[in-house]
């Protein structure tokens, strides 16, 4: 049978039931022939909107109006928390003097985040769940053969010490199995929890797509993204094989030195492509951002900020010394750099202790216990910026001495473990110049690069491997081109970074998105930035010499 010809095909006039369908009526949503319309609007309802059945559902369908019964909400009051509203609404004294919105704005938004969280499911979050769960089908895929192995070397042992140790080894083999079901039934737990997961997902994904199609404004704008819960990842789940350890033959100890096994090793290792930590609520970004505090430093100009917890702030600009403040702006200590010029840039360590890049002496430096210490040399290259990872490493930007390179550089201690500089065409990541480039690690253990004379920011995987570069929101209506310095992430991944030239920060999501500007809160150079443990921003204020603290999101 020809498909397009078949009978379940076909689509029959709603009216006569007996027609072809021929039109639609787009707001009453009934299949019409071209008979029958004139039956449809004879009723002489104004409201009729007859279309070509291919251009059917095109009309945007808008709530009643609680008070004018006659008429349709087609904007919101802005004044009165975006409440929609009619026409009639509009021109009232309720509503006088008020600001109001097309209703449309609010449904192309949340249209568009229906779209975004779609392709977000199907083409990054439910690939990730499948990669788990097939990593568990491996694992018990592999467990016979596991098991097996060590059933073998108990026999082998078993066979060297003969007849008088058949009951223990039998003993232990029962023992051996019944871990071998404890160890099935951990993963196939997991596995179930996983599956369900996922059929949770595709059944969103399904909600998702009915809503993409959609044209009913109420059910669309009162959509609730759940994309962040199905984000947060669980974790890898793995169940170390226990270890059969032989003894040496000994008749008098026979029981208790025949052998013994480990105990069944259960590890979850949090999954390092979720985009949150567990049990951190969602942060919603604020429409308008506040400045909860402002602290002179008693710098002219104000460069880099650090810190490990949020009653402490390291501070550095263009002179020798470094300064730490508590969060009155109370100087708490000072220390000095031992070439007495100033820092590149400063970080702090899992320890509190301060670590500091000379470009002069062509070192990194670690003041403990008010000993400064040199734990990375250079030649050839200048280290430019620091920033301490959450395995502990310390990654590093720096640039050749002719300005001609630049890269950055992981040490574990003094050892280089990692050079990220090129990508896999053999291109420079970043551009060679003297200007400093700003660096900082995801939650997600991407390295993020803000490069000022490229106008870039840079973003690589834990591997080095790019990911995605940012050169400025494509709608942008700011005056200068960016230049990008400081740069920091919070808990949700979000990537914030300082376009001084333009007195705003940038902030984007995971994946280099642009998500929207801090331009209020008195921003007028800013430079260095961080983030605390409460997602409050700390921004230097180069030229004020002050750093000031900014609440973005709640």
């Amino acid at each position: 049978m020809d498909p397009p010809s078949s009978a379940q095909d076909v689509h029959r006039c709603d009216l006569c039931e007996n027609a072809i369908v021929h039109s639609y009526c787009d707001f009453c949503h009934v299949n019409l022939c071209k008979p029958c319309i004139g039956d449809h609007i004879s009723d002489g309802y104004h409201k009729h909107k007859i279309v070509l059945f291919k251009e059917r559902r095109s009309t945007l369908i808008y709530p009643k109006c609680g008070t004018h019964l006659h008429k349709n909400c087609e904007f919101q009051c802005k004044d009165c928390d975006y409440t929609l509203v009619c026409s009639s609404c509009m021109a009232s004294e309720t509503h006088e003097g008020h600001r109001f919105v097309e209703v449309t704005y609010e449904y192309q938004t949340k249209k568009e985040i229906i779209e975004k969280d779609s392709e977000e499911l199907e083409k990054n979050i439910s690939p990730k769940y499948e990669e788990i769960a097939h990593d568990l089908e491996n694992q018990l895929a592999n467990l016979d053969g596991g098991y097996e192995k060590i059933t073998s070397e108990i026999s082998k042992q078993g066979e060297e010490w003969h007849r008088e140790i058949e009951i223990i080894i039998n003993q232990m083999k029962s023992e051996i199995n019944e871990i071998k079901m404890k160890h099935k039934y951990i993963l196939q737990k997991h596995l179930d929890e996983i599956n369900e997961i996922e059929s949770l997902m595709k059944k969103s994904l399904l909600n998702l797509k009915e809503l993409a199609k959609s044209t009913e404004v109420s059910s669309t704008i009162e959509y609730s993204s759940k994309i962040r819960e199905f984000s947060k990842l669980p974790p890898k789940l793995q169940v170390l094989l226990p270890t059969f350890i032989p003894n040496p033959k000994d008749r008098g100890k026979l029981c208790s030195m025949f052998g013994q096994f480990t105990t069944l090793f259960t590890a979850t290792v949090e999954n390092p492509l979720s985009l949150n930590q567990p049990n951190i609520s969602v942060r919603e970004l604020l429409d308008k951002p506040e400045l909860v505090a402002k602290i002179q430093t008693g710098y002219t100009n104000l460069r880099s900020v650090a810190s490990l917890n949020d009653e402490q702030i390291w501070t550095s600009g263009l002179t020798s010394d470094i300064k730490c403040l508590n969060i009155r702006g109370s100087l708490v200590q000072a220390i000095h750099t031992k070439s007495g010029k100033c820092p590149n840039d400063i970080a702090v360590d899992s320890d509190g202790d301060i670590l500091y890049s000379d470009g002069t002496t062509q070192t990194v430096n670690k003041v403990k216990n008010g000993r400064t210490n040199e734990i990375i040399r250079l030649q050839g290259w200048k280290p430019n910026n620091l920033c301490v990872s959450t395995t502990g490493d310390l990654l590093v930007t720096m640039r050749k001495d002719d300005y001609s390179e630049s890269k950055v550089v992981r040490y574990s201690g003094s050892t280089e473990t990692q050079t990220i500089q090129f990508d896999d065409k053999g291109k420079p990541l970043y551009s060679g110049n003297y200007k400093i480039k700003y660096i900082t690690e995801n939650r997600n253990h991407d390295i993020c690069v803000a490069d000022f004379e490229a106008g870039l920011v840079v973003v690589v995987n834990q591997d080095g491997k790019l990911r995605w570069k940012y050169t400025a929101h494509p709608l942008m209506t700011k005056n200068n081109p960016f230049k990008p310095y400081g740069i920091a992430t919070d808990s949700h991944c979000r990537i914030l970074t300082a376009d001084s030239d333009n007195h705003c920060i940038h902030i984007l999501d995971h994946n280099g998105k642009f998500l929207r500007y801090i331009d209020n809160c008195d921003l007028k150079d800013p430079f260095g930035l961080f983030v605390d443990n409460n997602d409050i921003l700390v921004v230097c204020d180069f030229g004020e010499g002050d750093f000031k603290k900014i609440k973005y999101s709640i």
